[in-house]
């Protein structure tokens, strides 16, 4: 095709508007919009932090049950860090886990999910769910190193302000770690190493240590 089809955002079915804004509010997501309409028909947009994807819902907006919607990936470069995360945000998060058969990550059961990261931390291979107030079901994945064709390792752009502010604090916190781990001294090439690891956070590719 010539032109670009660019998902930008996903319908979740919900049963209380006002709870659900509130929830995805608290986890700290950007509310983008949220219109009421004369007919009763009214959509919400939230975006999660970092995200080139927002979600909608709102009333008269699916037809779906409430609480239906499953496996909504979540794509984390740290998944204990981003559990942590929502845990002091209120949200009820599973254990770090990974599969121990293909699939084991959709289902509910828990009965074939293995505690702990994946071996080696193999990217795509660790995961965290958790749930919203209707039980739309979210799917944190940990990935490192994209594969092959995925993603443009050229695009280096942010949604916006919030998101390059976001982004810089996350470099700020992992080249902390990187001079703490040289001896304490201080990286006078800084704003190349920022560069390399915000470049290598949205291409997906293996960060800098």
């Amino acid at each position: 095709m010539d032109q670009d089809l660019k998902l930008e955002a996903v319908v979740i079915p919900v049963s209380d508007v006002d709870r659900a804004k509130e929830f995805y509010l608290g986890l700290g997501w950007r509310l983008d919009a949220d219109f009421p309409f004369d007919n009763g028909f009214r959509v919400v947009q939230l975006t999660p932090p970092g995200s080139p994807c927002s979600v909608q819902f709102g009333t008269d907006i699916t037809s779906a049950a409430p609480g239906s919607a499953e496996g909504l990936y979540l794509i984390v470069s740290d998944a204990e860090k981003a559990r942590a995360e929502l845990v002091a945000r209120g949200a009820d998060a599973s254990e770090v886990f990974h599969p121990g058969s293909p699939g084991a990550q959709f289902r509910a059961d828990e009965g074939d999910r293995l505690a702990g990261p994946a071996d080696d931390r193999a990217s795509y291979s660790t995961f965290v769910t958790f749930t919203d107030p209707d039980g739309n079901r979210w799917l944190l994945q940990e990935v490192t190193t994209r594969l092959p064709g995925r993603v443009d390792p050229t695009e280096t752009s942010y949604a916006d302000v919030a998101d390059l502010a976001a982004a810089l604090r996350r470099a700020a916190a992992a080249h902390g770690e990187h001079e703490a781990r040289n001896g304490g001294e201080y990286d006078e090439n800084w704003p190349d190493w920022y560069a390399e690891y915000m470049g290598a956070e949205l291409a997906g590719t293996e960060l800098p240590t």
